[in-house]
């Protein structure tokens, strides 16, 4: 059994996989890290713990006390040149954010053919691999809410939205929310424009992933906790080679 854990900014994801599926997950806000020692009680120690953390060195520390006699098999994943039929196109491959790295690998293995990988959380990333698995680039940018927030904050007369999307917004609300979520979908699409190959998918995937779904043009895949799937499969091949 494998235990993947997806520490990220605002929450944590976790699954235990069985060999077949996942036969628990759940999340939790990063602030209480503490539910992942409820599944102590109820099942044996993992073969292997994976963490991508992307939360800093406090989370990762939180973490292990959550953990307490399993934080022994805990093995923090990094990014790499290459892993699990994915190759790594970043200048420096160890600076791409783990969480995007083990969605990439975990889409992977899901899908065949060059794939678009959109993580809607608090912010959202869109990646891509050709057909042959090469990471090709992506894009960061701010989620919904961070993107909401920063219009509050920082002008002199705009709410923290609670609008609806529109066509055409006719009030003030409902224009941010919706240029909020164009603003995604649009970069989603643009992405999608330039993917090479005839066979290709896009997987959407993250807290906001339902938000942004009902409004891009073209076909995709929902696909929840991605960045898991990764770790299951990293901690696949690692065992294969040993």
């Amino acid at each position: 059994m494998i235990l993947c854990i997806d520490s990220g900014n605002s929450r944590i994801k976790y699954g235990l996989w069985d060999g077949v599926g996942w036969c628990r997950s759940g999340s939790c806000a990063q602030a209480d890290g503490d539910a992942l020692g409820e599944i102590r009680g109820e099942w044996p120690m993992p073969r292997r713990i994976m963490l991508a953390n992307v939360a800093g060195a406090g989370a990762e520390a939180g973490i292990r006390a959550a953990l307490g006699d399993w934080g022994v098999r805990l093995e923090v994943v990094r990014s790499t040149a290459q892993a699990a039929g994915v190759r790594n196109g970043y200048r420096d491959p160890g600076r791409l954010g783990v969480d995007r790295w083990c969605a990439l690998i975990g889409a992977r293995a899901l899908r065949p053919g060059a794939l678009l990988v959109v993580m809607a959380g608090t912010a959202t990333t869109i990646d891509a691999l050709d057909g042959d698995g090469n990471f090709l680039g992506g894009l960061i940018l701010p989620g919904q809410q961070l993107m909401l927030g920063a219009l509050a904050r920082d002008t002199a007369g705009l709410p923290f939205a609670a609008g609806e999307h529109r066509a055409w917004p006719q009030c003030t609300d409902d224009a941010i929310v919706s240029g909020a979520i164009e603003a995604q979908v649009g970069a989603i699409e643009r992405a999608w424009s330039r993917l090479p190959g005839n066979e290709r998918h896009c997987l959407l995937s993250g807290g906001n992933a339902g938000l942004l779904q009902p409004f891009l043009a073209m076909s995709m895949v929902r696909m929840d906790n991605l960045p898991m799937y990764g770790l299951k499969e990293l901690a696949r091949e690692t065992s294969r080679e040993t």
